[in-house]
């Protein structure tokens, strides 16, 4: 065959890929396949994000465009794919159904139900997963504080609804531990949570799905399960399926609190997809655009101006360093784009101190702008003595000699660690916070052996839930400690908490 025949042949085999409307119905080949991931030959047309059906009706999804092929990641069954299959575009790009129904579930990286319950059936609409985050003329100004019933975080690290706060620090310290307590705290708000799972394991996300059926918040919560049994691909999408189910509720008014679980694993994910497409790497073996990869995922995060329904999405991204180090490239990465920080300290969680967060290193780029005056006033003093003090406990470490004045110090530093301790699942609002914070500032555990706070604490709380309702009311309203509110605080104080020596 001369070289006019085949120019002949190509011309009517396009001829007769084109339909009556004039649309290319466009075939390619599979060249190489690897890991959940194939390379097409003949892809002139191809659109980044596009979804592409192999013969034998898989899809997949254009992610790599290159000079002489095509790099598809294989959205289903590869095992089912042979070289030399044909590949057909569809023009569509990546989309999830999603339902109201979504809520109490636990689905996969496609929204689709994996907890062995009913299928969702009914009413549906289809949204695409890549999807630009709001534009600032239709965002609003922070004015509304997400309470984690956390009190390290509410006293000392406030965060607001829409802030992107990161959770980091070396693996087994307590950083899904917060994002639970942080959920169950939600129980009694409009707050919905979502928690992504990034390469966990599946007995970690059952276990996640229990606690929150046990606690009854999980008809507000959804979990979305890409876990470590699954491929890189499913990894590396569920971030952004996750966070589209959250854009769901928020474009309807509501609030949305998701975490993800973590992206650290999603980076590694992502590595692997790269290094599959033959991306040339950058450092730690990273492709260059990972920056990119979670920066358009995190800036979704915002809240919707009065127009649009004052909806909110709040981001818990979680980061797990090897040995502490946060100068490596990921950590580093995430840090620069989120609004604040939560560290973990793997010394104080060792030493019984949880949850272990470092208020040294944490911080919130809103910062006090996130608490009433009457938390404010509190919160402040009690960052800076604990600073002092865990300053201190290092430099002591030496064995060197103290005066009287640094003994007291020091002492005070342990009332404030044993005050700042709260066991797991057992989030506390924000006013009796206050109560807590307002006896230990004052001295009035000062004088108490430190093993019996925990149990004083429990004490005083009972007492105010159960026969102080009026001083509850005035805590939720009350912006400013009046003299009158402080006397009742006072008188709640001392009919409680009977002082022992230490």
């Amino acid at each position: 065959m001369n070289s006019a025949d085949i120019l002949l042949s190509k011309i009517q085999q396009q001829i007769k890929n084109t339909d009556l409307s004039g649309r290319f119905s466009v075939r390619w080949e599979i060249i190489k396949l690897m890991d959940w991931v194939a390379l097409v030959a003949g892809l002139n047309e191809a659109r980044f994000n596009e979804i592409v059906q192999f013969s034998n009706g898989i899809q997949g999804l254009v992610m790599d465009l290159s000079r002489d092929n095509v790099g598809v990641l294989i959205l289903w069954n590869m095992a089912q794919l042979e070289i030399g299959d044909s590949v057909e575009s569809t023009g569509e790009v990546m989309s999830i159904p999603l339902w109201e129904m979504y809520l109490g579930r636990v689905v996969d990286w496609f929204g689709q139900v994996i907890d062995g319950g009913a299928k969702f059936d009914g009413k549906y609409e289809m949204w695409v997963i890549e999807y630009p985050a709001p534009w600032v003329m239709d965002r609003k100004p922070v004015n509304r504080p997400l309470e984690t019933g956390i009190k390290a975080i509410d006293t000392m690290i406030p965060i607001w609804r829409w802030q992107r706060e990161l959770i980091i620090w070396d693996r087994q310290t307590g950083k899904t531990s917060i994002i639970l307590d942080t959920f169950l705290h939600q129980k009694n708000t409009d707050v919905i949570c979502i928690y992504v799972a990034i390469g966990q394991k599946n007995a970690k996300v059952k276990q996640i799905s229990e606690t929150l059926k046990e606690y009854w918040i999980n008809e507000k919560c959804i979990i979305v399960n890409a876990s470590s049994s699954e491929p890189a691909v499913m990894q590396y999408l569920a971030p952004y399926v996750g966070c589209r189910i959250g854009e769901y509720f928020r474009d309807r008014g509501q609030d949305v609190l998701i975490a993800y679980d973590d992206l650290s694993k999603h980076a590694i994910a992502y590595r692997e997809i790269s290094l599959l497409l033959h991306r040339p790497p950058a450092r730690e073996a990273y492709p260059g655009d990972i920056f990119y990869l979670h920066s358009r995922l995190l800036e979704r995060a915002g809240q919707l101006n009065e127009t649009l329904g004052w909806g909110s999405l709040t981001a818990f991204p979680v980061v797990e360093t090897l040995e502490g180090d946060i100068s490596a490239y990921i950590p580093t990465n995430i840090i620069s784009i989120t609004d604040g920080q939560i560290f973990l300290d793997m010394d104080l969680f060792t030493s019984g101190v949880k949850p272990a967060i470092d208020v040294g290193l944490s911080v919130s780029r809103v910062w006090w702008a996130a608490q009433s005056q009457l938390m404010k006033r509190f919160a402040s003093k009690l960052r800076v003595q604990l600073a002092n003090f865990r300053e201190l406990a290092k430099f002591l470490q030496f064995g060197s000699d103290i005066d009287a004045d640094t003994e007291q110090q020091i002492h005070q530093g342990q009332i404030f660690t044993e005050l700042l301790k709260q066991q797991k699942y057992a989030p506390i609002a924000v006013y009796q916070q206050i109560i807590l914070l307002y006896a230990g500032i004052n001295g009035y555990l000062s004088d108490m052996n430190l093993g019996s706070i925990s149990q004083r604490e429990k004490t005083l709380l009972f007492e105010l839930e159960t026969k102080h309702k009026d001083l509850i009311s005035q805590l939720k309203d009350a912006d400013t400690l009046t003299p009158a509110l402080e006397k009742e605080i006072k008188k709640l104080i001392k009919n409680t908490i009977t002082l022992d020596t230490v």
